[in-house]
């Protein structure tokens, strides 16, 4: 196997989402197994766990929505298969799947849903630096709070910006050390842990809850961009090794930090006052609050690049024309003024919440249709069709897939009457007492329409899919249909 030039460790990714060639692709799965795992080693999570117990379950219960929850890592693996068989983005790949026209809409919707993201985790690490200022007995001012925004955001763009090599290898180094840091955590929280709780349990409908807390955190937040990091392994390999690998480097660390989150929650008064910043380190010795709030900031920013390295190829993906690098920097001005203004105002991280626990109303169908239309093509793409300027067979009526679009508006409805967050509750939530079953009822109507609508456009497209490899794109040109004019 060839090696790409452009894909080195500190070296910038000239790649945005043009076609990766079969022969400039060194990534191994025992490579992207160590991406996921350094990102998702996190405190982050552990809050997450801490926040379903918040929600009345008792730990019994806790443990098995979050148990349950992270099976769905299975999905995300899944929805890494067509990054190696198409040699390009999640957003890439959609062209196929709903067309280019509504595929630019849905890149942006990710795209908006990123730099939310990416928002929230800058202001996290934010204010775990106002936190070892105080610490060391200082009192920041405005002035000094927009220095530390433009700080971090600084540091959080060298990552993403370098692209996936510098990603992939340092997100692994740091998987390890992560890993460290949790035992540690689980160590020093374990004198304050109380098994015996107090709670008697919830209802069903709050358990629904606890588990689009789960979802949405973890495992169904990552399946549009899963393709983003799998599209450098080779064409052939084994789907189950690829699964194996997000479950294991993502699943498997995601699960035990909410596990150890519910836990230290159990024996807190209030869990719901638990935070990265605020209350989880009551739950540690006093003098570990300064090493446990810089591990925090190390793994805020691990994260946030990986958000950033979406944000950047879903851009693109919604039309901007520009490089993939350029991309990853317009993000990170972005979160930086939204960061600046969520740390001066009160109202905006309330706001921002709403925002993080709406996004499955759109994603949920997205993943149905697009992981059906994969299972109906078993990896058989007209990768001509796909980077053409036209777009080939997968232009259909004007750019657009009917079974596609009306798939995933209905299944869109469907989420939406059945959501439970703060500025919306749909009417099916309400006719079940407050359950939230957006997830589900997204996913599996927009899936089954889909497969109704679109199966027999998909055989046919497969029967007419020719899998050469398409003619070289402009390394870094920002756009499957720009090609080579000379």
């Amino acid at each position: 196997m060839g090696q790409d030039r452009g894909y080195a460790s500190f070296s910038v990714e000239r790649r945005g989402i043009d076609y990766v060639p079969r022969s400039e692709r060194p990534l191994t799965v025992r490579g992207l197994a160590g991406l996921w795992a350094g990102a998702s080693f996190n405190l982050e999570y552990v809050v997450y766990g801490a926040l379903v117990t918040s929600l009345g379950l008792d730990l019994a219960q806790a443990l098995a929505v979050i148990v349950v929850g992270n099976l769905a890592w299975v999905v995300t693996g899944l929805a890494s298969l067509q990054g190696p068989a198409a040699g390009t983005t999640a957003f890439g790949v959609g062209r196929a799947v709903f067309g280019p026209r509504p595929n630019r809409a849905l890149a942006a919707l990710n795209w908006l849903t990123q730099v939310g993201f990416e928002t929230l985790g800058l202001a996290l690490v934010v204010l775990a630096g106002l936190a070892l200022a105080r610490e060391a007995g200082a009192d920041p001012g405005i002035p000094a709070k927009c220095a530390l925004v433009a700080v971090a955001a600084g540091a959080q763009l060298c990552l993403p910006w370098f692209g996936h090599a510098t990603l992939t290898a340092v997100l692994k180094v740091l998987g390890w050390l992560f890993a460290g840091s949790f035992v540690c955590l689980a160590v020093l929280a374990a004198p304050r842990v109380h098994l015996a709780s107090a709670v008697h349990g919830a209802s069903w409908q709050a358990l629904t809850i606890a588990a689009v807390v789960v979802l949405s955190g973890g495992a169904m937040s990552w399946t549009e961009n899963a393709n983003d990091y799998s599209r450098y392994l080779p064409a052939g390999v084994r789907g189950k090794s690829v699964v194996g690998a997000v479950v294991l480097g993502g699943g498997v660390p995601v699960l035990l930090a909410e596990v150890l989150g519910a836990v230290v929650a159990s024996g807190l008064h209030d869990p719901s006052s638990v935070s990265v910043v605020t209350g989880l380190p009551g739950a540690f010795p006093p003098w570990f609050t300064v090493p446990y709030l810089a591990v925090a900031i190390c793994q805020l920013l691990a994260i946030n690049a990986l958000d950033l390295y979406s944000s950047g190829v879903s851009l693109q993906a919604a039309g901007a024309p520009l490089r993939r690098s350029q991309c990853v920097l317009v993000d990170t001005l972005a979160c930086a003024a939204l960061t600046a203004w969520a740390i001066l105002s009160s109202s905006f991280t309330t706001v921002l919440g709403d925002f993080v626990q709406l996004i499955m109303v759109w994603l949920a169908p997205w993943a149905g249709v697009y992981l059906v239309d994969a299972a109906l093509r078993r990896g058989h793409y007209d990768l001509g069709s796909l980077f053409s300027a036209s777009a080939g067979i997968y232009r259909r009526r004007n750019g657009w897939s009917p079974a596609a679009v009306w798939a995933q508006l209905l299944g869109m409805g469907a989420a939406l009457a059945s959501t439970d967050s703060g500025p919306f509750v749909g009417p099916l939530s309400r006719l079940s007492g407050g359950a939230d079953l957006s997830i589900y009822l997204g996913f599996g109507v927009a899936a089954g329409i889909y497969f109704l609508l679109g199966r027999s456009t998909v055989h046919d497209e497969v029967a007419k899919s020719d899998p050469g490899e398409p003619p070289p794109t402009v390394p870094g040109s920002g756009s499957v249909a720009k090609l080579p004019t000379t």
